[in-house]
């Protein structure tokens, strides 16, 4: 049960404009989350940092949202000729 609660305050970075993703975090905590997990991999990464820094410090600074936990990791993809190739993943969790 606790796993599908938090599913719903995930927010995955890729090719959208930047303030799609801040705004995204944003109506989470307005909507009453007490977390937010900020997902990117590859070159989306910075992007996810970037989203997560511009949510908490010009966002939701009254609110006192931070950082709570950064994890990295990789993952094992077969791109399209095939061959194996290893991509980078972080998710950045935010909290009240």
């Amino acid at each position: 049960m606790a796993e599908e609660k938090q599913d719903e305050n995930v927010v995955f970075v890729g090719g959208k404009p930047f303030m799609n993703y801040v705004t995204a975090v944003v109506m989470q905590f307005t909507k009453g989350a007490s977390e937010v997990v900020v997902k990117a991999r590859g070159k989306f990464i910075s992007r996810a940092v970037d989203v997560a820094e511009v949510a908490t410090k010009r966002f939701l600074n009254d609110q006192g949202v931070t950082v709570k936990d950064i994890k990295i990791d990789s993952e094992e993809f077969e791109n399209k000729e095939g061959k194996k190739v290893n991509v980078s993943t972080i998710e950045i969790t935010l909290g009240k």
